[in-house]
């Protein structure tokens, strides 16, 4: 029993010894690592509004709108239907992070970017429509390099 007690004291002695390391944090912007996750980017240009990253979200926090837009198509052919982006927004006030939606993104619309720092008094303030979330799409870092003996892509082979 004393001897728990001894390593105890021991290990809390030690510990008020050493010198804490304290960031001032509003000053010194903190080491993120490469791939951290901060908050979704979106690439609009990629959007097919599949809707699956909404379908897939555990949390229902993504909000997606569209509308059918008809194009013409030269000589007899048929014309065309595509599906347009009305509105994408992300409520963070709900989200978790899980990345569930990057994931599973079929065309590559939705990055982790490392912005963390979108605090807002309101919590209606954290629901971010696509212009924000485009925003967010020049900070993503690029994709990291293959290893130098891995297989080549297959879009490659």
């Amino acid at each position: 029993m004393k001897l728990g007690l001894a390593k105890g004291l021991a290990v809390t002695l030690r510990t008020m010894m050493k010198r804490s390391g304290t960031r001032q944090y509003p000053e010194v912007a903190p080491d993120l690592a490469p791939r951290s996750r901060g908050v979704i980017a979106l690439f609009e240009e990629n959007c097919t509004v599949c809707m699956l990253c909404a379908r897939e979200c555990p949390d229902w926090c993504i909000y997606i709108d569209s509308h059918k837009e008809t194009l013409p198509a030269e000589g007899s052919a048929r014309a065309r239907s595509r599906n347009v982006l009305d509105r994408f927004a992300i409520d963070y006030s709900l989200c978790m992070y899980c990345g569930i939606c990057v994931e599973v993104c079929p065309f590559d619309a939705l990055f982790w970017s490392p912005e963390f720092e979108y605090a807002a008094y309101d919590i209606a303030e954290l629901t971010h429509e696509k212009d924000r979330l485009r925003e967010w799409m020049w900070t993503v870092p690029p994709p990291q390099a293959h290893e130098p003996n891995a297989d080549p892509p297959k879009e490659l082979r």
